[in-house]
């Protein structure tokens, strides 16, 4: 992926020296046609380009940002509700994520979701306990979970 990246760079570099425009817009042009090109030769390279996981978070972003509104909305109505029938849950996550910093992108995204806290991650990484101020059915936000962050960090990590 760092090849990709650099060898974008160099053709967007070199774009620029042979059409003679030294500015912004000349760089800019070259990038996407280099850009372009690099789709075009994607079949040439091991691995997934990187324009692909950089989609990826900029997905992952997006779904944060929604999964935050519609948080915070939750949240809200069960503050001003008149009468408190919310049921608060402890529950154990089982992960699919195995590398440190997916496990702490999926525990920070929990966490900063209002809500939702992380308690503890287990020693072998496999487990996390998570305090939820209302969950009526535990499965269900186990599911939520799993489909939304864990799925878009593996799309983000992994082929």
């Amino acid at each position: 992926m760092a090849f990709q990246i650099l060898l974008n760079f160099s053709l967007a570099f070199l774009w620029m020296f042979l059409s003679a425009n030294f500015t912004t817009n000349g760089f800019l042009i070259g990038y996407i046609l280099a850009a372009v090109s690099l789709v075009i030769m994607r079949r040439f390279f091991t691995g997934r380009l990187y324009l692909e996981s950089i989609w990826s978070v900029i997905k992952l972003i997006f779904l944060f940002l929604k999964e935050l509104i519609l948080a915070n909305i939750a949240v809200l109505k069960v503050v001003l509700k008149p009468k408190l029938d919310m049921q608060p849950a402890f529950f154990k996550y089982e992960t699919a994520l195995t590398q440190e910093w997916e496990i702490t992108l999926l525990s920070s995204l929990i966490t900063l979701t209002p809500g939702t806290v992380v308690v503890h991650i287990s020693d072998d990484n496999k487990y996390l306990f998570i305090h939820a101020i209302d969950a009526a059915d535990v499965d269900e936000t186990i599911e939520s979970i799993r489909n939304s962050f864990e799925k878009a960090i593996l799309e983000v990590s992994r082929a």
